[in-house]
């Protein structure tokens, strides 16, 4: 946390100090102290993640098909990237920033969220812990790492802009819980981590908005961790489908009060895609989720955490707020398959 250090009240007369004199006015002192703990802040994050983040060069049958960026997540060698890195690559060569570089396997593919998951075949190497993204807040420090242009272990800082965005993937289907940020991103920073001053991966980046100035954007931490999980144990992601994309909004303290929940947040509908189970029950844009089979949904990783494997074909209860009223409305979802398995993980 930044220390301020409270400034000096001074009298208009340059030559006498006072404190709290009537007519004294207060002059704000340059406070080097503050810019010293930003720079503390992000360098500590630098050594602690800087290890972990990989340079990644999928490997097809004709050679090397691109470059990219990849953090470690477990001391057992995971590695996140995007999958627009790994270009459908069963093989990678990652660089360590310590000078080593070893081979790695693609474990899994999810083009739908831009995610692919790789295992390093070296031991040992420096890993990165995933955060909780539902713990963001707009206006907070993010810091990425990566490979921009191919320079390495590049470092660039900014804020988070805007939470819970939807970003369309290469495939047509919507990204949902997409972070916005302002720190640079350029070719080469794909696949790297966003991280949190507190040194949590918070998001994996992926893209940028080729005319504008610093609007960019990662997959959520959440997200990410939901997709490695699905494909570590699948081999493949399976999502129960109600068609909507979504985002988190804030719950007023008097609808909250009114349905009797604690919600300070929901994922409120954007749109609505035709003849899908959520048109079919009723659902309008605008509702705002705020609960699932009981549970509450105070975002958009949330309402994608819910619709879980178990939930697909089995008749579910959402509780929207409507014009500032609560209702429950049934719906049945469907098996959405996204991203699908290596050959070498699936043998």
């Amino acid at each position: 946390m930044l220390d301020f250090t409270p400034a000096f009240i001074l009298d208009r007369d340059p030559d006498r100090r006072h404190s709290g004199l009537p007519g004294n006015t207060v002059q704000p002192q340059p406070d080097a102290n503050v810019l010293d703990a930003y720079s503390d802040a992000v360098t500590r994050v630098v050594d602690q993640v800087g290890p972990a983040v990989v340079r990644v060069e999928p490997r097809g049958p004709n050679g090397r098909t691109g470059l990219g960026s990849g953090v470690v997540i477990s001391p057992d060698g995971l590695v996140l990237t995007n999958s627009h890195v790994v270009q459908g690559a069963r093989e990678a060569r990652l660089a360590v920033p310590d000078g080593r570089s070893t081979n790695a396997r693609v474990i899994g593919d999810d083009p739908d969220a831009d995610l692919a998951l790789l295992r390093a075949e070296s031991d040992g190497l420096p890993f990165a812990k995933l955060g909780n993204s539902s713990h963001l807040r707009r206006g907070q420090i993010a810091i990425a790492i990566g490979n921009p242009l191919g320079f390495e272990s590049t470092v660039t800082a900014g804020i988070v802009s805007a939470l819970g965005r939807s970003l369309r993937s290469r495939t047509g289907r919507m990204i949902e819980d997409v972070i916005q940020t302002d720190a640079a991103l350029n070719p080469g920073n794909s696949g790297g981590p966003l991280v949190s001053t507190r040194g949590e991966v918070i998001g994996i980046n992926t893209a940028v908005i080729a005319p504008a100035q610093g609007i960019c954007f990662a997959v959520a931490s959440n997200t990410a961790d939901f997709v490695v999980s699905e494909l570590i144990r699948h081999g493949r992601v399976r999502r129960g489908f109600i068609g909507v994309s979504a985002q988190t909004t804030t719950v007023a303290r008097r609808f909250a009060l009114a349905a009797g929940i604690n919600n300070a947040s929901g994922a409120m509908i954007a749109t609505i895609a035709p003849a899908s189970p959520a048109e079919q029950a009723g659902l309008l844009t605008g509702d705002i989720v705020i609960q699932l089979d009981g549970e509450p949904v105070r975002g958009v990783d949330d309402l994608i955490r819910l619709l879980s494997t178990e939930r697909i074909g089995r008749e579910v209860a959402i509780t929207v707020l409507r014009q500032g009223e609560a209702r429950s409305i049934r719906l049945r979802p469907e098996q959405r398959v996204l991203g699908r398995a290596s050959e070498a993980a699936a043998s």
